[in-house]
């Protein structure tokens, strides 16, 4: 039977693990020092999130590639390998709070030897023991260490998820960006195919007027000139395709992927922000939330450090059963057991444990800046996509202004150089501030258009207007 001393301690203890406050500070979230609201939200509709935002934009091409980068991406997958591993982790941190029973068993022969004692039939020479039994030894968390370490663990493996979370933003927000360059390569190939057109009759119209002594020699020499410098414009995008195309191929992981032509002038333009948009929204981006959850992880690393000022109470029990022959080892009067109580108590460490809790504490207080600073980071983010944004429809309405301008000089250029009243060069600095604002004015659309896709990444996941919910 179990001592009565050492049943009123091993109550005593297990009282005392049930009531116990884990040692340590619990976490606070800190409070947030941003404004209520982003001053360059302009629009009036109500704020929300749109996990799939890439979808705004309409182009179902754009869609499969996204879809298929979420699913095969080398970045993501490993980031989800990670996740699994945190998993495991967490699993393993929560199986501490319950004892670890182990199984044991046994048997020995040992003979010993006829120099150093005399053998009876009461204490033979050969002696046999057969053995089996359960032990298991319990840590009592008296201090709250397992629970600590139980909790950063937890708080790690949420880091984990919204790391992951931040790669699949970051794929799609990088599919959607060189797509968009694709697609603006495309609408340049086709601007820049007009243009090819356009020389290779001013061209012939040249010749013709040389022939017929209306013009000179040099006229043919510039003509050839414009038309090499338009080839040239569209080797280099044909080139600019290709490498986006091949992007997109490594993004979504199939390195055959071909995509077929299309316009970036037929994409929507992206929703606009909602008027008083919360500046807290940005709380919600994964990478905020990673951010704390490692501050909370930090935060419980201080009551695990500080749990080393104070002893650890082990419960250690067994049960089983021991005898000669094997054929007894279940028999009568072969069980046994043992229960045990033990106190490992720090005495002096030369500050070890002193050294450990500050280290602790300048872990969480580095966890805390680099959260701040994450806030602030994305807080910067939102309020830069939100000019461009804005910016970047002025500067795409003066662009198409260009265009349309030099669309119109253009054709008053050639009709004059045809009648004999303009000479050559008119019409090539016509031609070049009409291919020249042309090339700018999709850059200015892609410029607009990326600017929603930066927006919707620095909001997270960004917003959509109420009337699409």
């Amino acid at each position: 039977m179990m001592s009565r001393t050492t049943y009123r301690l091993t109550m005593i203890a297990a009282t005392l693990a049930l009531a116990g406050c884990a040692i340590g500070p619990d976490y606070v979230r800190p409070a947030t020092p941003l404004p209520a609201s982003y001053a360059e939200a302009t629009a009036s509709e109500p704020a929300s999130v749109n996990a799939r935002w890439w979808t705004l934009f309409g182009d179902a091409t754009l869609d499969q590639l996204v879809d298929k980068a979420l699913q095969n991406n080398a970045d993501l997958r490993l980031a989800i390998a990670r996740v699994e591993q945190a998993d495991a982790v967490a699993r393993e941190a929560g199986a501490s709070f319950f004892p670890e029973i182990t199984g044991n068993a046994g048997g020995s022969n040992t003979q010993a030897s006829t120099k150093t004692a005399t053998y009876t039939s009461a204490m033979p020479r050969i002696r046999n023991s057969r053995s089996a039994s359960l032990s298991t030894s319990y840590e009592l968390d008296i201090w709250g260490r397992v629970r600590r370490a139980n909790e950063a663990a937890k708080a790690t493996q949420l880091a984990t998820a919204y790391a992951r979370d931040s790669v699949r933003l970051s794929v799609a927000g990088l599919v959607t960006a060189t797509y968009l360059g694709l697609r603006a390569a495309d609408a340049q190939l086709q601007m820049t195919a007009a243009t090819l057109k356009s020389r290779e009759e001013s061209l012939k119209l040249v010749n013709t007027r040389i022939d017929a002594g209306l013009g000179a020699p040099v006229d043919g020499h510039q003509a050839a000139t414009a038309l090499a410098a338009a080839q040239a414009q569209q080797a280099d995008l044909t080139r600019q395709r290709a490498l986006a195309e091949h992007q997109l191929a490594l993004l979504t992981g199939d390195p055959s992927l071909k995509v077929a032509a299309g316009d970036l002038r037929t994409l929507p333009l992206p929703p606009q922000p909602p008027a008083g948009l919360p500046a807290d929204l940005v709380a919600a981006r994964p990478d905020i939330r990673q951010a704390e959850q490692e501050l909370v992880a930090a935060n419980a690393g201080i009551g695990i450090a500080k749990a080393g000022y104070f002893p650890r109470l082990s419960l250690t029990a067994s049960l089983g059963s021991e005898s000669k022959a094997l054929s007894d080892l279940f028999s009568a009067g072969s069980g046994t057991w043992a229960l045990g109580l033990g106190a490992l108590m720090p005495i002096l460490d030369f500050g070890r444990t002193s050294a450990r809790v500050d280290q602790a504490k300048a872990v969480n207080q580095q966890s805390l800046i680099a959260w701040q600073n994450a806030l602030a980071v994305a807080y910067k983010e939102v309020r830069d996509a939100l000019v461009s944004l804005r910016e970047d429809a002025k500067a795409e309405a003066a662009q198409q202004t260009r265009v349309d301008n030099a669309a119109q000089v253009l054709a008053i250029v050639e009709k004059r150089y045809a009648a004999g009243h303009a000479g050559y060069l008119e019409v090539l600095d016509a031609q070049r501030s009409h291919n020249d604002a042309a090339i700018a004015a999709i850059s200015a659309r892609q410029a607009r258009l990326i600017a929603g896709v930066d927006l919707f990444k620095a909001l997270g996941g960004g917003w959509q207007p109420a009337a699409a919910n």
